[in-house]
């Protein structure tokens, strides 16, 4: 079969799954062993940090180094603390993440500067197939989540694949954010207005 090189049947050919994923197609996430690899080599290191006592700052901060794919000055995070791969998430200065902070990075999570958030708050990039079929098979998608400058994600939060939220004064309850918000940070959390795109 002759693949042209605009042919994206037949670049879906030659992909490997970590390929689909990082061009936001389905993928096998859980068959696929090089992912599977990189997923556990995260979650050791995850383990490893959540190990740590609270005063061990030192070895916190250079697991961080091995498991972050970049992050600004004066990055704090609280275990426990988990994630999928890892090296898709950016933070940037003054980043805080309080207690049970998770974050599913098949896609990149990004965060501006001076980002506060609240315990038990969720970054999921990972998605799946409405019908069965698909999701059975062990298919699923991942969509970058951005998260501006001077932004705080309040309590138990939970943010969705394929969000952007720019300058947001969350609410401190349970929310899940839909796909786009565009808050003013000087705003109390009883006037955010959330906004549905797309």
């Amino acid at each position: 079969m002759h693949c042209g090189l605009i042919s994206a049947a037949c670049m879906t050919q030659v992909m490997t799954e970590k390929e689909k994923m990082q061009h936001e197609q389905l993928y096998d996430a859980n068959n696929d062993a090089a992912l599977v690899a990189e997923r556990t080599q995260a979650k050791d290191l995850c383990y490893d940090f959540n190990s740590l006592r609270p005063s061990e700052t030192e070895k916190q901060a250079a697991i961080l180094e091995k498991l972050l794919g970049s992050k600004g000055k004066n990055c704090a995070i609280m275990a426990p603390f988990w994630c999928d791969y890892g090296y898709n998430i950016h933070v940037g200065d003054n980043f805080f993440a309080n207690h049970n902070t998770v974050i599913l990075d098949g896609a990149p999570v990004t965060f501006g500067d001076n980002v506060f958030i609240a315990p038990n708050c969720g970054f999921y990039t990972a998605g799946h197939p409405v019908d069965c079929e698909r999701r059975n098979a062990g298919l699923e998608y991942a969509y970058a989540i951005t998260v501006g400058s001077n932004v705080w994600i309040g309590a138990a939060v939970h943010v969705l694949p394929g969000i952007s939220a720019v300058h947001l004064f969350s609410y401190t309850k349970q929310r899940t954010l839909p796909r786009y918000i565009n808050v003013s940070s000087s705003q109390s959390c009883q006037s955010c207005r959330l906004t549905r795109c797309g």
